[in-house]
């Protein structure tokens, strides 16, 4: 038999399970004997391990294009606290311990969230799309992802100019669900990160090259019709190549997705619905 949450019941139980999962997410990082990155440097380390840009201003479905222009504010706030960041070994780094929260006192603005599974609107909105970017840097890159979420196993918006392949991306909120990685590694890492007028941009650098390549494929890729609806299918791997013989070392699954699609059915790609 179904339950519903607790914060789910009305607004103010919401706002106390938010609360609630702040207050236990500063205890941890006080309690829980991480060492996490806090050294910034304006020089570029001198190695490029893989540099990515998104795409800032989106059709997406009927979301309204203002969300968008504020998104594109939020973003040129929070990128400065992220850039030159230093990743030493046996660091963690830890997104919202660096960027903060998103308030309206801070200049953020309402721009698109997911809540519950659904879109919504909210102050600091798009935080997901930058952690997006430092997430598909990381997945080609022998740094360790220790914290990641997922959107609930939901497909909201149909593949408009899509980059990478979907599933990949992240989902976060100060700042209980954060993105964390740890850098398992005997070298340095930096992070560049950047807007411009159209792009979020990002930049994985080291002190020295890194001896393998990673490359990040999609198999498996259909959608199929169930009695509640259409559902996207797909299979995230990671492969790890080495850079001297071209040989694959490792094809790892990063993540099986078996998502509810929330669009019209006119935008599913009609050569790869499954009848089961």
């Amino acid at each position: 038999m179904y339950r519903k949450p607790f914060c789910e019941f009305n607004p103010f139980t919401y706002r106390l399970s938010v609360t609630k999962g702040i207050l236990l997410r500063k205890a941890k990082y006080l309690f829980d004997g991480n060492k996490y990155v806090s050294t910034f440097e304006t020089k570029k380390l001198p190695v490029t391990i893989y540099k990515h840009k998104s795409l800032i201003r989106r059709r997406l479905g009927n979301v309204d294009m203002k969300l968008q222009e504020n998104k594109a504010e939020n973003l040129e706030l929070a990128a400065p606290r992220v850039n030159g960041i230093i990743i030493k070994p046996n660091e963690v780094f830890s997104f919202w311990r660096l960027v903060g929260n998103c308030t309206k006192r801070k200049g953020y603005k309402e721009g698109l969230v997911i809540k519950s599974g659904n879109v919504n609107r909210g102050i600091g909105g798009g935080m997901c799309q930058f952690t997006n970017l430092i997430h598909w840097m990381v997945l080609h890159s022998p740094l360790t992802i220790v914290e990641h979420h997922h959107h609930n196993n939901i497909d909201m918006f149909p593949d408009y100019g899509r980059q990478v392949p979907f599933g990949t991306g992240t989902s976060i909120m100060y700042n209980y669900l954060d993105y964390q990685f740890v850098n398992n590694t005997n070298q340095t890492f930096q992070l560049i990160t950047y807007t411009t007028d159209e792009y979020l941009c990002g930049e994985l650098r080291s002190d020295k090259p890194i001896e393998h390549s990673y490359h990040i494929v999609e198999e498996n890729n259909y959608f199929v019709k169930e009695k509640n609806g259409y559902y996207r299918n797909n299979e995230i791997y990671r492969k790890e190549i080495d850079k001297k013989t071209g040989n694959t070392i490792n094809k790892n699954l990063v993540l099986r997705n078996h998502a509810k699609v929330l669009y019209d059915e006119e935008y599913i790609t009609a050569g790869k619905i499954r009848a089961y």
